[in-house]
């Protein structure tokens, strides 16, 4: 399968995976890229997200939420087949309150995978991506059936087929 197919059904599967995450619906969260062994997803700031009232900072619980997102997304993309992953670890050093009023964006990059571990690193930013908000470092797990790009285009294929026969 070429790297351009596997692109398109990574770009589908993100999209999606924001949408059918309640957590991150409920936060507003937004995909914004997917690339070989790399994800980035936005949260735009929204009053539901203030932890503190005095000072309107988003609340860590939501950048935490980002980036475990952002990092399952990456790690998706960096297996050689498809399957469920799960957070096996995920270390979120905070480096400074995020500007209020200003969307925040992770990126996160899947650096090695073994055959059922992924490692990966993240960055959380609200526009300068050398001064950071937070970083993290993760390891996600594949928990269960893998299957082939090839076989999982088919399958999608044979859905969409199925829909429009209906």
């Amino acid at each position: 399968m070429s790297m351009d197919e596997k692109l398109k059904l990574f770009w589908e599967i993100g999209e999606q995976m924001l949408s059918a995450t309640p957590h991150a619906s409920e936060l507003g969260m937004r995909f914004v890229a997917v690339g070989p062994s790399t994800a980035t997803l936005s949260l735009p700031y929204a009053d539901h997200l203030i932890g503190d009232v005095d000072t309107r900072v988003v609340h860590g619980g939501a950048v935490t939420t980002l980036l475990d997102q952002a990092c399952g997304l990456a790690a998706f993309t960096g297996f050689e087949t498809l399957g469920a992953l799960a957070t096996l670890s995920l270390r979120i050093d905070y480096q400074r309150a995020a500007t209020p009023g200003e969307t925040i964006i992770a990126t996160a990059e899947c650096y090695k995978t073994t055959k059922h571990v992924a490692f990966l690193r993240a960055v959380a930013h609200d526009g300068d991506e050398n001064d950071p908000v937070a970083t993290a470092q993760a390891a996600f797990m594949s928990t269960g059936p893998r299957v082939s790009f090839e076989d999982a285009i088919a399958q999608r294929l044979a859905r969409k087929n199925k829909g429009d026969a209906a």
